[in-house]
Formats: structure tokens, C-alpha cells, sequence
């Protein structure tokens, strides 16, 4: 694991680091922020997952999350949204919403796409043991939480994993993949045309099976372009109120799809998640 950058930020530490991923089998970069209380032992976490065409950057830069943070004591990981390098296969065409950039936090069973394409592990397994080997967190206080594509990621894996994390929350999820263009694009090519195992990574059919409730807080905005096409809120709606799944769902009213609407409100996530994970302890 090697330290390619580090910045003071708000009595804490910005740092970004760049490891060999047995996984993904290709380097990895990621960034963490650290408080100042780690300084007095092990603080919670939270791990961030990003949208399509993010980086482990993006939200370092654009969310503001590091001064709440440091006031709160929680240490932010913020991974990458697919393998990346030159043996890593992409989309033929480029496109924005399927390849690099585009891993969609499931693991690929599909050739060309599962030698390398098994973010699910990456995020649930391999990461979180390399942050917990080389960092002053407590891995008994963790949560996640996500943007669009990486709000699909952390809701469907929280509700996968409900014995690893404390809470979840979305901004703009993809709330159910197998009922929009971007997920079937995706799920096709990564898992196969049996779409059955589609489900296995759809918030809204997880939702359903659900047996362990955990704190979930999801945020919308009203002028999301994907809204009517991608996100689909109504699906995760009506999932989890036949389940009787306890979601606070709140609508912004204006907002749209961007790290503007993120940043708008990414103190009362953090918030949000602070109290679950003091709860917690």
C-alpha cells in the first residue's frame, strides 16, 4: 500500500492511497478521510460509494463532508466505482454507463467481465480488511452509504450484510437495477441473461426478503433528470412498505442529480449515521 498524497484538513488528515488489488486483480487507489479523535483509539467509519463515472476522488472534493466529520469523529472511506488499468476491459463503445467507471458493486460471472469486475467483494471483503489492518477504526462501528450507482451499492450490499453495518443511506439511488436502462445494460452483460440472478443486487427485491431492519435514510430530488427513467423511488417505496421495512425517505424539492444536491445535505447523513454508530457502541 503506498501513500500518494496527504492533506491537514479540519484537525484531521485527507489521504489517498494506491494498493495492488488480489480481487480486482489491478492496482486500486482509494482515500480516507481521518479525524483528529483518532489521535485518543479507534473512531467509526463510514465507507462512500460513488456513481457511475466516479472516482474515489469526486467526493473528497465536491461533498464537504470532512468538517462534519471532524466534529463528529467518523473516519470516511471513499473507494473507487470499478477495476481500473490497461488489462481491464471497458465498454466497446465508451459509454459512460457500463465498463470503467461503471462496476455496479456486484461481483461479474460473465466473461471478459469476471476476471476483473467483482466490486461486491472488493467493497464487502477485501477493502474493509485493508482499512482495518492499517487504520485506527473500529470495525464493529461501521456504515455505508452512496450516490446513484453507489446508492444501489450501499443499499443493496447493507441489506446483504445487515451483521456489517451499523446504518446505510442514498443520495439519488438506483433503486432497483433490473427495472432500468442503466441496471439491464449492466446486469446483462455482467451476470448473464438468466434474470433471476439479477435480484441477488436489487434494493427493492432485497428489500422484500429482508429479516434484519437496519437504519435506512434515502434522499431524492425533485428535479432529478434520472428521476422517472433510472431511479424509480416509487419501486423502493412500495417495496418497503409491504415489508414493513421502517425507511425515512425524504424529498428535496428543486434539487437535481448533482453533487450540489450531496452537498447540500451530507451533514444530516453523517448525522444520521453518528448517532446509529454511537448507538452502536
Amino acid at each position: 500500500m503506498e501513500n500518494i498524497a496527504s492533506n491537514k484538513m479540519f484537525g484531521g488528515e485527507q489521504r489517498r492511497y494506491k494498493h495492488k488489488s488480489e480481487t480486482l486483480s489491478c492496482d486500486m487507489h482509494f482515500s480516507i478521510y481521518l479525524p483528529p479523535q483518532v489521535s485518543d483509539g479507534p473512531v467509526p467509519v463510514l465507507y462512500w460509494l460513488s456513481g457511475l463515472t466516479g472516482t474515489d476522488e469526486n467526493f473528497v472534493i465536491k461533498a464537504g463532508a470532512q468538517r462534519v466529520a471532524s466534529q463528529l469523529g467518523l473516519a470516511i472511506v471513499m473507494g473507487d466505482t470499478s477495476p481500473r488499468g490497461e488489462d481491464v476491459p471497458d465498454d466497446p463503445e465508451q459509454a459512460y454507463d457500463f465498463g470503467l467507471g461503471a462496476g455496479f458493486y456486484l461481483n461479474a460471472t460473465q466473461a471478459p467481465w469476471n476476471k476483473h469486475y467483482k466490486m461486491y467483494d472488493y467493497v464487502t471483503q477485501e477493502l474493509p480488511a485493508l482499512i482495518n489492518d492499517n487504520f485506527p477504526v473500529d470495525p464493529s462501528r461501521q456504515s455505508i452509504f452512496g450516490h446513484s450507482m453507489g446508492g444501489h451499492g450501499a443499499l443493496s450490499i447493507a441489506l446483504k450484510n445487515p451483521d456489517k453495518y451499523k446504518s446505510v443511506s442514498a443520495f439519488a439511488p438506483i433503486v432497483s437495477p433490473i427495472n432500468c436502462p442503466w441496471g439491464c445494460k449492466a446486469f446483462k452483460s455482467y451476470l448473464g441473461e438468466d434474470v433471476s440472478t439479477w435480484q441477488e443486487y436489487d434494493t427493492a427485491a432485497l428489500i422484500a426478503k429482508a429479516t434484519t431492519h437496519l437504519p435506512m435514510l434515502v434522499d431524492q430530488g425533485t428535479a432529478d433528470e434520472f428521476l422517472e427513467n433510472q431511479l424509480k423511488p416509487e419501486l423502493l417505496l412500495e417495496a418497503a412498505e409491504k415489508a414493513g421495512y421502517p425507511l425515512q425517505f425524504i424529498e428535496r424539492e428543486g434539487y437535481d442529480h448533482s453533487y450540489f444536491f450531496i452537498a447540500s445535505f451530507i451533514e444530516e447523513h453523517l448525522r444520521f449515521h453518528a448517532k446509529n454508530l454511537r448507538a452502536a457502541s
